[in-house]
């Protein structure tokens, strides 16, 4: 007995959870080291004056299947009721305000009324619900929005696209039905206008979400993205890769093609360069990207160019695939992004 009753004490003077005694009026009888640590002095001040509604200048009450925070039908009242042998309470700290916690309410000596409370702070894990709850409203905000970009991108294929080759054939079958030379030249004009509108279509079409990605990976995605940035806006891309035919993925596939373009997209803006090197690879279950320039450069410190928004969406997805995201730069240094994510094993598959 003399060894658990050692135990039992150094359990309460040790405890990182706050213990509370009270008697059967409510009167705080003893409470531990964490317990006083997170109570303020008006508390303090009215146990020394023998108030047993102490606690509740603290409380700012507790949740219930009703509501948030509720002061009705206050555990204090009904010790013995089941709803209240665990339960969340708020209460007013010392140092951080208004603080969760998780609250066991337990009568200990029922012959003298003697009840403890137990309290475990509720910040660590709150946040990390709210992370989880952004992540996953993130995730499903980033997957709605993919999926639309392939709607739009397939109407406009195969609705919109065709419709206007439709509208080509049909000048061009018009030309052999006249002689006139002047209807002759408008409609090599119009038929000029709309294959040039046919031809941005089309790379609007991919630009929104490229089938390649979908039907045969992250290589065959980022080849024809390279070309067409090649062919638009004259920027040369040296391209290694060692994944071949590897699929992962939805989601991961998604996010690393998003950050090479986004990426890129930076390089044809701000690097002043017309060669960015691309690298594609895996090893020890990590797929990795590097995208690389050796552009103008800048201090990650400084103000980016821009609004800044790109570095931080890139990051941000990296993130919500359990990868990493890093920049290396410096002014006339060029730049160096890469993006490393997590895979589930060695053949490519989750």
């Amino acid at each position: 007995m003399d060894s658990l009753n050692t135990l039992m004490l150094k359990l309460f003077e040790n405890s990182t959870e706050a213990i509370f005694f009270f008697d059967r009026e409510g009167r705080t009888l003893a409470m531990n080291p964490a317990a006083a640590h997170i109570v303020d002095t008006d508390f303090l001040k009215q146990l020394d004056q023998g108030n047993s509604l102490a606690l509740c200048s603290t409380c700012r009450g507790y949740t219930s299947d009703m509501e948030l925070r509720t002061c009705l039908n206050c555990f204090f009242h009904v010790p013995d009721s089941e709803d209240f042998t665990s339960y969340q309470v708020y209460l007013e700290t010392k140092n951080k305000g208004v603080i969760p916690f998780a609250a066991s309410f337990h009568t200990i000596d029922s012959e003298n009324g003697i009840r403890v409370l137990m309290l475990r702070d509720l910040t660590r894990q709150f946040k990390t619900q709210e992370k989880f709850y952004q992540n996953k409203m993130m995730k499903h905000v980033i997957e709605a929005q993919e999926n639309e970009r392939k709607r739009i991108s397939r109407e406009l294929h195969d609705s919109v696209a065709q419709e206007l080759m439709s509208a080509v054939v049909d000048l061009r079958v018009l030309k052999y039905m006249t002689g006139d030379e002047q209807l002759l030249k408008k409609v090599k004009q119009t038929e000029v206008s709309m294959t040039r509108l046919l031809s941005d279509i089309r790379n609007l079409s991919v630009e929104l979400r490229p089938a390649a990605l979908d039907d045969f990976g992250l290589e065959a995605a980022f080849r024809s993205h390279f070309k067409r940035m090649e062919q638009i806006y004259g920027l040369m891309i040296e391209f290694e890769s060692d994944l071949s035919e590897k699929r992962y993925g939805s989601e991961i596939e998604t996010v690393v093609y998003r950050v090479c373009q986004e990426a890129l997209l930076n390089a044809l803006k701000y690097a002043q360069v017309d060669l960015v090197h691309v690298k594609l690879t895996e090893r020890d279950r990590l797929l990795k990207l590097t995208i690389e320039d050796e552009g103008v450069g800048f201090n990650l410190g400084d103000e980016p160019d821009g609004t800044g928004l790109g570095l931080y969406g890139m990051q941000e997805r990296a993130e919500l695939v359990g990868g990493t995201f890093s920049v290396e730069s410096g002014i006339g240094l060029g730049t160096r992004i890469i993006i490393q994510v997590p895979v589930a094993d060695g053949n490519g598959k989750e």
